[in-house]
């Protein structure tokens, strides 16, 4: 018996060692069966986070009561809580402070790219006062940038705005979202707190 279990492992072991390319095509073909396999699973785990992630954003967006600008899954409305939402956005491009105008304590400008993000300070906290766009590569929650034609502006937004300062105005909620238009295009997009004018 035990010469038959040692002549059995001996034959296994030959048959590994000696089919040569028999085994390489089988271990190949496993290999690639498993990769597709991983493949598909990796790229539903990793567009499930994101979908999560918009999902939540989206979720957020119409929590919040005023209009909200949303990028790379962070909601910034205005009067929210800057510090969540500057840890959020990570790292600015540029930062500048100023002692602030209207409140006590010191106004913040952070700067990521594509848009600046203002803030006003009080009761030791520093609130978001505004959001200025500075290219066309991104855009508002409802799908408004800047190079957009006017009929856009006012398919997202309806007719229901003031002209301020030569600005298309848009108030809901105690924050106002502002328009330049330069022949009939957008030129300038900027989210703005009423606490700031008060």
């Amino acid at each position: 018996m035990k010469r038959k279990v040692w002549i059995s492992s001996i034959m296994i072991t030959a048959a590994l060692c000696g089919c040569g390319s028999g085994v390489k095509t089988i271990e190949g073909d496993v290999a690639v069966k498993e990769t597709s396999a991983q493949a598909q699973e990796k790229e539903q785990t990793e567009a499930a986070p994101e979908e999560a992630e918009d999902a939540a954003a989206a979720e957020d967006t119409a929590q919040y009561s005023g209009y909200a600008f949303t990028y790379d899954g962070t909601v910034i409305g205005m009067d929210m809580d800057a510090a969540p939402v500057v840890e959020q956005l990570g790292e600015p491009d540029s930062y500048f402070e100023a002692p602030s105008c209207a409140f006590e304590g010191i106004d913040k400008v952070y700067t990521y790219g594509s848009f600046e993000l203002d803030t006003y300070p009080t009761d030791d906290k520093d609130y978001v006062s505004s959001v200025v766009f500075k290219d066309d590569t991104i855009t508002t929650t409802e799908g408004v940038g800047i190079g957009d034609p006017e009929d856009k502006v006012v398919e997202a937004y309806g007719s229901g705005w003031t002209e301020e300062d030569g600005m298309r105005v848009y108030e809901k909620d105690g924050m106002k979202l502002c328009f330049i238009l330069e022949n009939d295009t957008v030129a300038s997009i900027e989210y703005r707190s009423t606490a700031v004018e008060q």
